[in-house]
């Protein structure tokens, strides 16, 4: 339960940099579509963020023993967030357009992780 309130907390603290740098910093270096891809990148870390948090109340109220699809949960949303934002924010910066090709596994990630808490959701307790 810890591990995905410090994951989720880290990846907030760093999509809010991101989001930051990326209106301060790339609005002059990059061309508009990239930001875009840049921003588009930061707002999917940040929600995937919440979401370990979210992850972190169900595992603390699920009984001992019945935390799997939470767990699973959790991995998926940390590897969507590797997957789909850190594809972008790399395409944005390197300019491999190639590297695009990535993001959809993220997305792929997110979805389970959706579809894994909606079934850890089913074992709260309370």
């Amino acid at each position: 339960m810890r591990l995905f309130l410090q994951l989720g907390a880290l990846s907030a603290a760093i999509a809010v940099a991101a989001g930051a740098f990326g209106a301060h910093a790339l609005r002059s270096r990059v061309e508009p579509r990239m930001l875009e891809v840049f921003e588009t990148a930061a707002r999917y870390q940040m929600y995937h963020a919440l979401a370990l948090v979210a992850v972190s109340w169900v595992i603390s109220r699920t009984p001992i023993g019945a935390t799997s699809a939470a767990t699973a949960s959790g991995w998926l949303f940390v590897a969507g967030t590797l997957f789909f934002s850190g594809s972008l924010y790399a395409m944005t910066f390197t300019g491999i357009r190639a590297l695009g090709a990535i993001t959809p596994i993220g997305g792929v990630c997110f979805i389970a992780g959706w579809l894994a808490l909606a079934l850890a959701a089913t074992r709260i307790e309370g």
